[in-house]
């Protein structure tokens, strides 16, 4: 596709966004342009933000579903055999090359790889990925010696990447320069306030009555309560609530569950009661009771309170 398709493709692209994603125009519009140049693109924000769905939305713009392949470098623990493959003998045949998923995508021509998770990924398989991922090398080397046979990788693939950000995040490492400057491409997810959040709650549950909308906006001024509290240089809490927790949160209540039972289902288990009263959930819980008076609908338990009557003892007799 050349200059002018592109500038022309890319004028109607805000009608390829789904409804559900949220991402600004110019984010998207940067993303689609970046598919259509084939280039290597790295798509970054906290966890739970919308990388991968971001990922999955703009194959699905350009009709490249059938040349779509999904790899979790979060989850990969032998990073050769993941992307590379496995050599074993057979008795017949001698030595055999079974090639990995990963080395059937990459001679897939227009293919997309998602690289998910790459900041979470093993040093083995960022090494692996350096030369694939070179504008100037392209291609797989099936082992670690000199003159090791090359895979190359065909006309028109794109590789896009996520990771996240920040050291809240479990098994992250940092990416060093080498890795990072083979995107030349970095979308930014931002992170979405209260307004945005409802907007993606009312798109995903549009038979959501009234009262559950009114659930919804709770839910939503909670979480973004936590965000702002989370920016803040002397914050009291060291993650804050995501989009995707959002997302759970609502479906829960659309399920029949009641917010204080959500919150404390949710919400308070994801944050630590080491501390005591200065504990990051007793901060926690302050800020929902601005929204949910967690006190009202509690039933008191008779236990230990003086003002029950009594119940009658019970004695076993041998």
């Amino acid at each position: 596709m050349d200059t002018t398709d592109i500038a022309k493709s890319l004028e109607s692209c805000d009608t390829l966004k789904p409804n559900d994603l949220i991402i600004d125009d110019l984010s998207w519009k940067y993303l689609c342009r970046a598919v259509l140049r084939g280039k290597n693109i790295l798509l970054v924000g906290p966890t739970r933000s919308g990388k991968t769905k971001a990922a999955q939305s703009v194959v699905k713009a350009y009709g490249k579903s059938d040349r779509y392949f999904y790899f979790n470098l979060g989850s990969t623990q032998d990073a050769r055999a993941s992307l590379v493959g496995n050599t074993f003998f057979k008795k017949e045949t001698g030595t055999v090359f079974n090639p990995s998923q990963f080395v059937k995508a990459i001679q897939t021509p227009g293919a997309i790889i998602l690289l998910d998770e790459l900041s979470r990924g093993h040093h083995d398989a960022w090494n692996i990925l350096m030369p694939v991922l070179d504008e100037t090398q392209r291609y797989l080397r099936l082992d670690e010696t000199e003159d090791s046979s090359v895979v190359p990788v065909a006309k028109g693939v794109t590789f896009i990447a996520t990771a996240n950000i920040g050291n809240e995040y479990t098994a992250t490492r940092v990416m060093d320069k080498a890795l990072t400057a083979r995107f030349p491409v970095i979308v930014e997810m931002k992170v979405l306030d209260d307004e945005q959040e409802l907007t993606l709650l009312t798109t995903l549950f549009p038979g959501a009555s009234s009262t559950d909308v009114d659930g919804f906006k709770t839910l939503t001024k909670i979480s973004n309560d936590t965000k702002k509290q989370f920016k803040m240089e002397d914050s009291r809490i060291s993650s804050f609530i995501p989009t995707g927790t959002v997302v759970e949160m609502a479906e829960l209540l659309l399920d029949g569950f009641t917010l204080k039972e959500i919150v404390q289902m949710v919400i308070y288990p994801l944050y630590s009661e080491d501390g005591g009263a200065e504990s990051e959930r007793v901060y926690v819980k302050q800020i929902v009771q601005k929204y949910i008076d967690m006190e009202a609908s509690a039933v008191p338990s008779p236990i230990n309170d003086p003002t029950a009557p009594a119940k009658p003892r019970r004695i076993n007799f041998a």
